[in-house]
């Protein structure tokens, strides 16, 4: 074996049972990888200078082709269902050996990196993949050790994503040819058959999603965060197209992290050293932290060129909606470094409510705030998704339920004692429609959402009167400066109040319905928080 570049003398990959490979390029810089993704053909570079590349049949995650091995430590722990699927460990182990021998005479490039900003409660990683632009994502994505700290670097955690290497679905006990298998006893995962990179940012979320709640009595949230010039964090959590990653960029407020946070006795802290964002149709004007971070060193996945250039064109979907840059979080000008903040003030749930129910803003108490966060409500539109003609609720556990290795009431009760501790206001946001329903009202304007958002952050509510709402409990403000008081009360902005009346009954039930799978595991306190049907 032919070991190249930075890394510990005394270090090699045996202790992950590879003896043997072609060359070994151990944490190249990014101008390094990018020659040899060039040189590889593994991508383009922009007029931007980033490095296109294409992540193949796959350009989104495979949530039905993700494993957990299922063995002593996991049996009684893990959810176990549609999420969390079992595979045992004499497949894993049949795997392994597989991609081991398939990697004998490949070229490997190995990382080590870090997730999690709090030294504390941080993985040590160790990522070997065949491909020099998924290096280069985890060198964007996870965070960075100095020189001096990879001379004696120890991981405890390690990824070995090989896209090339497919399964055999009859012999080794997965659905398809592709796989991403979690074995949190052994630490260790394996990702063939795809060539998605998000599959190694999230197969580490859903690591630490079990050790920080499990082990360590951390929260850990599927969510962006901020911080203002008074050291006050806020947290923002929301489902695609609610406004998360809009509302969370503030230019009077330093970005503490876009996706994956922690939540420890005094603090919150970034899992991440990176920004993974969606860039269908991005602009400058739209997103201009976003556009000004997609510079040489940065990835752009699937995306497309218009003719005769090196110039992106962002609104091309010939591939997927789901084009994407991966960055490192120092791209954006106002990130805080490190990626750590106070304990959260106030706590923002998005949701796009296509129905025109629920109110723009309200407070809610401990109860309906765990109710909320295990429900993680959206609507989705027309048009949206294939299919769709009319809105649709949605709801995805805790924000985030494909990453949830433990059952989301868990969550939600780590969540409601973390609240109560530190005295958190918790605001639910509507960005949807307000007036009617989609089709009948309009959609809410975003310089009142963030006159909302600001009013909040700056305590400018603390002393308003607030109403009670007859069907969801929450408390609604009877006035915001910079917002009208019309816009406040979602029945108001109804002409059919009857309307209104019967479509919040029919939200209520849906919100109801959908929390029946939990209700079993849930407290009364939990409980408790449900809107009146």
């Amino acid at each position: 074996m032919q070991d190249l570049m930075l890394k510990s003398a005394e270090k090699t990959l045996s202790s992950i049972g590879i003896e043997k490979v072609n060359k070994a390029f151990w944490n190249l810089s990014p101008a390094e990888l990018v020659e040899h993704a060039l040189q590889n053909k593994e991508g383009k570079l922009t007029n931007d200078g980033a490095l296109m590349a294409d992540t193949g049949k796959f350009t989104g995650r495979s949530p039905k082709d993700r494993f957990v091995v299922k063995d002593d430590k996991t049996a009684e722990s893990v959810w176990w269902g549609d999420i969390n699927i079992p595979i045992s460990q004499e497949n894993f182990d049949g795997l392994h050996q597989k991609m081991v021998k398939f990697l004998a005479d490949k070229n490997v490039y190995v990382r080590d990196a870090y997730a999690g900003a709090d030294p504390n409660y941080r993985l040590n990683l160790r990522v070997v993949n065949t491909h020099a632009w998924q290096n280069l994502f985890c060198h964007n994505m996870f965070l960075r050790p100095t020189a001096e700290e990879l001379e004696d670097f120890d991981p405890n955690f390690t990824i070995i994503c090989a896209p090339e290497f497919e399964a055999d679905p009859e012999v080794d006990g997965t659905r398809q040819k592709n796989f991403a298998i979690l074995n949190l006893s052994k630490r260790m995962i394996l990702i063939g058959g795809t060539g998605y990179a998000g599959e190694m940012k999230k197969g580490i979320f859903s690591v630490l999603n079990y050790i920080l709640p499990h082990e360590h009595e951390v929260l850990s949230m599927h969510c962006s965060a901020n911080i203002g010039n008074e050291g006050d964090t806020a947290i923002f959590f929301g489902l695609s197209g609610t406004g998360k990653t809009t509302l969370s960029a503030d230019p009077e407020r330093g970005l503490i992290g876009d996706d994956e946070h922690g939540w420890t006795e005094n603090a919150i802290f970034n899992f991440e050293g990176g920004c993974y964002a969606k860039v269908i149709d991005l602009t400058r004007e739209k997103e201009p932290d976003i556009w000004d971070a997609i510079k040489f060193g940065a990835i752009v996945e699937n995306t497309r060129f218009y003719p005769n250039s090196r110039t992106v064109d962002y609104s091309n979907s010939e591939v997927t909606e789901n084009t994407r840059t991966a960055y490192p979080i120092h791209h954006i000008s106002n990130a805080v470094s490190p990626s750590v903040g106070n304990i959260p003030k106030n706590i923002f749930f998005l949701t796009a409510d296509a129905f025109g129910v629920i109110p723009p803003i309200s407070k809610l108490n401990t109860s309906q705030a765990m109710y909320h966060f295990i429900s993680g409500y959206t609507a989705k539109v027309a048009g949206t998704e294939v299919g769709i003609t009319e809105p649709q609720t949605t709801f995805s556990a805790c924000f985030g339920a494909a990453f949830l290795p433990l059952h989301p009431t868990q969550y939600a009760t780590l969540f409601g004692k973390k609240m109560e501790e530190n005295d958190v206001n918790v605001w639910l946001i509507n960005t949807g429609w307000t007036g009617g329903p989609y089709g009948i009202g309009s959609r809410m304007k975003l310089k009142y959402t963030r006159a909302m958002i600001t009013a909040a952050l700056e305590n400018q509510l603390d002393n308003v009167e607030f109403k009670k709402h007859d069907i969801f409990g929450v408390e609604v403000p009877q006035t915001c400066p910079n917002v009208p008081d019309e816009v406040l009360n979602p029945r108001e902005t109804w002409s059919d109040k009857a309307a209104y009346d019967a479509k919040a009954q029919e939200l209520a039930k849906s919100f109801v319905k959908n929390f029946e799978k939990y209700a079993d595991y849930a407290s009364e306190e939990i409980l408790s928080g449900a809107p009146k049907v």
